[in-house]
């Protein structure tokens, strides 16, 4: 059976950016970041500083053959215009697992990493997944903040179980 990324040719020589953020679901960014470029795309990955504590950024640097970043890398010589330049030439931002924290960092403008200065930068749909258990998904603030979202025009699939 032929893998459903493979028959999306839109992907082809997209440039999507894929934010990781820290959450036990975040193995599974790395087979998502693997399936996004076999199927054509250029995946840039940003981890949250939370995020390299379950994948390391080598591990999307080898699925992906480009390089991921992370908080660190907004001290570099480039840093100021980094998330710009990231966030301008990309045709889609996904933030797979979305934690709620990066969610309501996103929903109140919070711009304290790189993940969140990124997302404030693209000027793209941004498509988030998020990942936690159901108390924190169903609390009252979590679901103010993803409402903040829906109505600026963010697209959310999820959350499974």
């Amino acid at each position: 059976m032929t893998d459903a990324l493979e028959m999306v040719p839109i992907l082809k020589d997209r440039r999507l950016l894929l934010g990781v953020c820290g959450s036990i679901a975040a193995y599974k960014a790395a087979e998502l970041a693997s399936k996004l470029t076999q199927a054509g795309a250029q995946v840039d990955v940003l981890l949250t500083e939370a995020a390299t504590r379950f994948v390391s950024p080598l591990t999307f640097q080898s699925v992906t053959g480009r390089r991921a970043w992370t908080d660190a890398d907004l001290w570099g010589p480039e840093a100021h215009v980094m998330h710009v330049g990231l966030g301008q030439a990309a045709d889609l931002l996904v933030i797979a697992p979305a934690t709620a924290t990066t969610m309501a960092r996103l929903a109140y403008g919070l711009a304290d990493n790189l993940l969140a200065l990124t997302a404030l930068a693209v000027r793209c749909p941004v498509l988030l997944a998020p990942a936690m258990d159901a108390g924190m998904f169903e609390h009252p603030a979590t679901q103010a903040n993803l409402r903040t979202l829906l109505q600026r025009g963010v697209h959310v699939v999820g959350p499974g179980e």
